[in-house]
């Protein structure tokens, strides 16, 4: 329905509530025959008379008292009920007094019966009539409630009865009424029927049709409405009752004003006039519009703010509209070596509006203020950077000897909705000396039962040449105050004089010539129990002995120990494996001379053999006739009482993967992870789950996962290890991207890079090695982990990481190119896959390759492509990484060579500075898909949702960036000022609008053009 036509009907309805009745047959109006059909003939007769009022009117009447068992029927003509359920009819008679009729018989009667007979035709005719009571239903017997004794039509004695009777409900087309007289004199004057309906009606805001009433006398007939134009629903639904009266009854719901409309207290809604605002649907008035602000027609919501004023995202709409602040006044800094405090005054001018924070820019600039760069991000402000609502902030962690350019920008409510800068006071500072900062982590060389030997790096901030570093430790029962304090000179240093088996809490910082730094975080190292040190001695000396022979044998081999130990490791080129022993070839392996097959010691063959004092090669399990012997020798047996299952952390191929604890007697209470084999496995399933422990069982290194013991002997079996809090360190990094500093990264990378070391002296292939596969600890710690890669050999996993490749499941992204194309898997091809972990740290846990696919890949490598540094890569570990990915396998470092490169890195932070650069062409590496073609993209906000930076993409176009070509020259302070205050967002967007000036620059270049 339009509007329009509910403006008429507003104005054609009135607000009354009372019945309406709606005729269906009146014989008051009837001007020629009724045409009823009478019966018998000496009955009922129509005759024209006069009413009360003496006008002409057709009635019926019947006098045949004299005549005894009397049975007159008078039918009416069809009547169409016209949907209605319920009719009334309204009977206006005459009745004479039987007792005034002389002589007159018993008989007589001063009453008569009404009935009706409901059909969907007409049936009814003068010759088909049926005169008795079936099929007919009576509705009543009709008394008289006054009789006359005279007949005069003049007006004067006759007495006229008027009587109403209902009846329902109706389902057909229409019906007939009939009426019987069985021995009375008297008149029908009129007959009126009618049913009743409720009128239409507005009511609360709504228009509510004309409603019949129901069926019942009781009944209550649901009426939907509809809002009055310019309205709206507040509740529904809205709706009224129409009662068997057809009164109104019951409103439910209502609708109101809208915004911009104001009502007159009737039911007409409004439009507000120029100037005024009604922001909000109700039944309240037009307002004024507040100051700052105009509306320039009607029914408006909301005032516009003139130009340059605004309203903030909180401000409501009868708010008036303010501007913004000024800059703040008076900065005073005070410089306390590595420290600042500014304070400043409040700016002159808050736009009108009480809620100016200030925010601080911090940017640390050459000495000759050419160039100035964004604050590092351990950099600290308090009571913090941005939002500051006090006029004062302490800035601590700068570098020492520094030039530094604070900005203070003072905001408000409206600040981001201006196209301008934020107003804004500089001030330079120049840092004084200070003591270097504290030194992140400490990594354990070895251990002694009386010692350790303890390596760190060198803090981020030295703040000068670093002349020494203090060692404290004591033993972790004790207090603090029995520590003990050594000196050294380098960033190692040998701890002695210790108890064996005793956990001992060791910090370290380092001194300049400004003084000592802060100690370290707590650490805990453990020396060596006098079993842990016979355990090693036996690994170390194979023992042959039994017979005469073998004793120079024995004696032999010491002496080709000593020989080896004072040549520092001179090995000779040729080996002899035994079968147990796992096979590859690599041009920097280790080699060994032992010959299995001749052993004849009545004591057994050694199972493990020295390529240097202290090393233990690794044995394949499955070259065992009986792989349950390999778990026996390698796994500790646990008591399943000693476990106990917290909650499930997550799923194996083989079974639930559990969080617990393990408490073994003699040893305090250690959280572990437990992995268990599912119910209903075959022998061959128990083998390859077990051989995992069997793996593990044999290494022993700070960087490979720790397994504590299997359970064989009861169900289900389990395996065993330390519990790593952080997860997989691929989602790690993904859950704290750009979180961690590049030290701390190069830390976890390090970490890596010894477990791996160790693994590659063991002789000792990963196959596998990829973030998602290194564990981290609360300590962040990386460890290596899951050595069941010969299972991924057969073609039944369905993990998508893994290819099939010459009948077997490779992991393509991660494997050197030799192993895929000849399944030459090497300590040389886990280098490979280690640079491809590396560029996985410094990318925060992206998938390499990102989403080409593995054939893609393979394509790209051969083609000698390589992957570009991950955003704020050093140039320094990029290239560690290429130099990972030589496509000559001999040509890659070995990770001795590794472990030693990140070593120099950390001591020397500097190194890592240089930011690697992506070239604007592909050479050498692969393209960047993280930094996409701007040509792509014709919109800010399509660029942005490129990028992964959806949210800030109203910052960008409220603030006026509304192009590409504007994108591209934003700079670091343009990003704060609209908004991008995390720093990891900032570099990612500050990256991308650089390889867009890059591409822009090229688009330009002539060589570009030709």
């Amino acid at each position: 329905m339009t509007v329009d036509l509910f403006a008429v009907l507003w104005v054609i309805i009135t607000t009354t509530v009372s019945a309406m009745e709606e005729t269906l047959m009146d014989t008051r109006v009837a001007t020629a025959e009724l045409g009823w059909t009478a019966y018998p003939a000496s009955g009922w007769e129509e005759v024209s008379g006069y009413d009360e009022n003496l006008n002409t009117i057709r009635t019926y009447q019947v006098c045949n008292v004299f005549e005894p068992s009397q049975n007159n029927w008078l039918l009416t003509t069809f009547i169409d009920r016209r949907g209605a359920q319920r009719i009334y009819v309204e009977m206006r008679f005459t009745v004479r007094d039987c007792s005034s009729i002389p002589n007159v018989p018993g008989s007589c009667k001063e009453t008569f019966n009404l009935y009706y007979y409901e059909t969907d035709s007409v049936i009814a005719t003068k010759g088909t009539a049926f005169w008795m009571e079936a099929p007919y239903l009576k509705v009543d017997t009709i008394a008289a409630d006054e009789s006359f004794s005279q007949v005069d039509f003049g007006g004067r004695l006759m007495k006229v009865n008027t009587e109403v009777r209902s009846f329902g409900p109706l389902s057909k087309n229409g019906f007939y009424l009939a009426f019987q007289d069985y021995g009375a004199c008297m008149s029908l004057l009129s007959v009126r029927v009618f049913y009743k309906k409720c009128p239409s009606v507005v009511q609360n805001f709504a228009i509510f049709p004309e409603t019949m009433t129901g069926a019942e006398s009781t009944s209550l007939v649901i009426a939907r409405g509809i809002c009055i134009p310019n309205s709206e629903e507040v509740d529904v639904p809205i709706k009224l009752y129409c009662n068997g009266d057809g009164e109104w009854m019951v409103p439910i719901g209502s609708c109101t004003c809208k915004a911009g409309f104001e009502t007159d207290n009737g039911n007409v809604c409004r439009a507000c006039p120029p100037g005024t605002f009604k922001s909000t649907q109700g039944p309240g008035l037009c307002l004024q519009c507040p100051s700052n602000s105009r509306s320039a027609t009607e029914a408006a919501t909301i005032c516009i703010c003139r130009n340059g004023y605004y309203r903030g995202d909180m401000d409501q709409p009868d708010m008036p509209c303010t501007s913004v602040p000024s800059g703040p006044r008076n900065v005073i800094s005070v410089v306390n070596e590595t420290s600042v405090i500014l304070e400043w005054h409040s700016p002159r001018e808050t736009g009108g509006r009480e809620d100016v924070v200030y925010n601080i820019v911090c940017k640390k600039c050459r000495a000759d203020r050419r160039t100035c760069s964004h604050c590092d991000d351990n950099v600290e402000f308090v009571p913090r950077q941005l939002g500051l609502t006090e006029t004062r902030v302490f800035i601590s962690n700068l570098w020492a000897h520094t030039l530094y350019s604070f900005e203070i920008q003072a905001v408000n409510g409206v600040t981001n909705k201006s196209p301008y800068p934020a107003q804004h006071v500089s001030i330079d500072i120049t840092t004084n000396q200070a003591a270097p900062s504290i030194v992140p982590i400490m990594h354990q060389v070895s251990s002694t039962m009386k010692s350790f030997t303890l390596s760190w790096p060198q803090p981020e901030q030295p703040n000068g040449i670093i002349l020494d570093y203090e060692l404290r430790f004591y033993e972790k029962d004790h207090s603090e105050i029995n520590s003990t304090v050594v000196r050294s000179e380098t960033n190692t240093a040998r701890v002695e004089g210790l108890r064996a088996g005793m956990v001992y809490v060791v910090q370290v910082r380092a001194r300049t010539v400004a003084g000592f730094g802060k100690y370290s975080g707590k650490m805990c190292f453990q020396t060596l129990t006098d079993d842990d040190y016979k355990s090693e001695l036996r690994e170390q000396l194979p023992l042959i002995a039994g017979s005469a022979a073998a004793g120079v044998v024995f004696i032999v081999s010491l002496v080709a120990i000593s020989i080896v130990c004072s040549r520092k490791r001179v090995y000779t080129k040729e080996a002899v494996y035994s079968d147990k022993l796992q096979h590859y070839s690599t041009g920097r392996e280790l080699s060994l001379r032992a010959d299995m097959s001749n052993c004849t010691s009545p004591l057994g063959c050694p199972t493990h053999f020295s390529g240097s004092p202290g090393m233990k090669i690794y044995i394949d399990p499955f070259t065992y006739e009986d792989p349950n012997e390999a778990v026996r020798e390698f796994a500790k047996e646990i008591d399943v009482s000693t476990v106990k299952i917290e909650e499930v952390i997550g799923a194996g191929e083989f079974g639930e993967v559990y969080k617990g604890r393990l408490k073994l007697p003699g040893k305090r209470e250690i959280y572990v992870a437990i992995k268990t084999l599912k119910a209903g496995y075959v022998e061959k399933q128990r083998r390859d789950f077990l051989s995992e422990a069997s793996i593990m069982g044999q290494f022993d290194h700070p960087n490979i996962i720790r397994l504590e013991g299997v359970v064989t002997k009861s169900r289900p079996v389990m395996i065993v290890t330390e519990f790593m809090e952080n997860g997989a360190l691929d989602s790690f990094l993904r859950q704290n991207d750009g979180q961690f500093t590049v030290i701390q990264l190069v830390g976890m990378m390090r970490g890596i890079a010894a477990g791996m070391k160790y693994l590659s002296e063991m002789n000792y292939v990963h196959r596998d090695l990829a973030a998602r596969n290194i564990l981290v600890n609360s300590n962040l710690v990386c460890k290596v982990s899951d050595f069941g890669l010969s299972r991924y050999l057969q073609d039944d996993t369905s993990d998508p990481s893994y290819t099939s490749s010459l009948g077997g499941k490779i992991p393509v992204r991660w494997t050197a190119p030799e192993a895929i194309a000849y399944r030459k898997f090497t300590s040389a091809s886990d280098v490979w896959s280690y640079g491809i972990v590396m560029w996985e740290v410094m990318s925060f846990g992206e998938r390499p390759y990102w989403d080409m696919s593995n054939q893609d890949v393979i394509n790209a490598i051969e083609q000698d492509y390589r992957l570009p540094p991950p955003m704020d890569c050093p140039s320094a570990l990029h290239q560690l990484m290429l130099d990972c990915w030589q496509k000559d396998r001999n040509a890659r470092p070995r990770f001795t060579d590794i472990v030693n490169t990140l070593d120099k890195m950390i001591r020397n932070p500097a190194s890592l500075k240089q930011v690697a650069s992506i070239p604007a062409v592909p050479s050498q590496t692969l393209l960047d898909h993280s930094i996409p073609d701007f040509n792509t993209f014709s919109s800010v906000g399509e660029w942005l949702g490129a990028i992964k930076m959806t949210q800030y993409r109203d910052n960008f176009l409220n603030s006026g960036f509304t192009s590409l070509q504007l994108v591209a020259q934003i700079t670091s302070e343009d990003l704060l000022r609209i908004g991008v205050t995390l720093g990891g967002h900032q570099k990612k967007i500050l990256s991308n609008v650089t390889s867009m000036r890059v591409q822009m620059s090229q688009c330009q270049s002539p060589t570009a053009v030709a």
